[in-house]
């Protein structure tokens, strides 16, 4: 009987790890990251109010028809370019610029051995400005600051385009050996974008046609209305799309019970790429995506709304004018003929 409860226990154990062991630290997130652009988040539990509100939805029937579509494509980016900062300092400006050019040389021939070639390096100068220290003079009862030139600071952006994501790996090599480690950021271009809206386009047209035949099988006549349409497309980029989270625990049950203070550190902050969700949407495309995309979409609504009946327009009514006349017989037995006014 104890073996029979020890297995069941087990059992419930590890079924609970099972299902618990891909959830990860992403729960303690902390909003630092602006994602207006976000969507509602998937995944959310059964017992969610919010879920268990929309599936209980009371439908409310109207005359009024509505077809809202909405495609999302997921394209993987052409090329990818990282801009790195360099900065350099030196006693003038000749040293300064020659000590630049010898770490920016370094990265470019590191990079030419990985496969990058030259024409894809391109150097951004940011500024170059004098460099100031306080100098202090002291006399008898007082004491002077003035500033003076020391040297000169030199800063430049190196642009690097590749186009694997693999590569990336080998620019941060290249530049870290010149001590370069101030990454400003990785931009994602596609060459073809007009192409991905045409299909999403395509896409929400057969949706359209669809649901146009669904109504003229529930025995609508589509050309009994009058349309109206809104439509919308748009383009968003993986920056837009990183959420942060902090993953510890600052608990020290050592120091609570020697009655010691705890002395708080800063807490490293994690981020994690979460794209739009796609519950809201009709069509997407190559929806499984295993390195950050660029996410484009369109959305089309269209609203139909009962024509107004025609009113049969009735036809004039003529007014006839009868002329009355009555007939006046004198006694010698002559006629008289007069009208009768009826105008009055």
């Amino acid at each position: 009987m104890k073996k029979s409860n020890l297995a069941l226990m087990l059992l419930v154990f590890s079924c609970y790890f099972i299902s618990a062991q891909h959830k990860g630290n992403y729960n303690q997130i902390t909003p630092d990251i602006s994602r207006q652009n976000i969507l509602t988040s998937g995944n959310a539990n059964i017992y969610n109010p919010v879920v268990q509100k929309q599936i209980h939805k009371v439908l409310q029937p109207s005359n009024v028809l509505t077809i809202d579509v909405k495609a999302l494509q997921n394209v993987s980016a052409t090329t990818y370019t990282a801009i790195f900062n360099v900065s350099q300092i030196g006693p003038s400006a000749e040293k300064t610029n020659l000590l630049m050019k010898n770490r920016i040389d370094s990265i470019k021939s590191r990079l030419i051995n990985k496969g990058i070639t030259q024409k894809n390096i391109a150097i951004d100068v940011i500024s170059f400005i004098p460099v100031y220290e306080v100098e202090v003079t002291k006399k008898l009862f007082s004491k002077t600051y003035t500033e003076v030139p020391k040297g000169f600071e030199l800063q430049q952006n190196i642009h690097i385009q590749f186009t694997k994501t693999y590569q990336f790996e080998s620019i941060l090599e290249a530049c870290a050996k010149s001590e370069v480690y101030n990454l400003v950021k990785v931009d994602y271009f596609i060459e073809n974008i007009q192409e991905v809206y045409k299909n999403l386009q395509n896409q929400l047209l057969k949706l359209i046609d669809d649901k146009k035949n669904y109504y003229n099988v529930l025995g609508f006549d589509m050309s009994q209305y009058n349309v109206a349409i809104a439509d919308d497309k748009y383009c968003y980029f993986p920056k837009d799309f990183y959420q942060s989270y902090q993953a510890y625990n600052s608990v020290s049950f050592d120091a609570l019970k020697k009655n010691k203070p705890i002395t708080t550190i800063k807490k490293q902050t994690s981020y994690y790429y979460q794209p739009l969700t796609y519950e809201s949407y009709d069509v997407v495309i190559n929806p499984s995506i295993l390195e950050p995309v660029v996410q484009i979409g369109m959305n089309i609504k269209l609203v139909f709304s009962p024509k107004p009946k025609e009113k049969k327009e009735q036809p004039p009514i003529t007014k006839t004018e009868i002329d009355h006349k009555y007939y006046v017989i004198s006694p010698n037995g002559t006629i008289d003929v007069k009208e009768l006014n009826t105008k009055n």
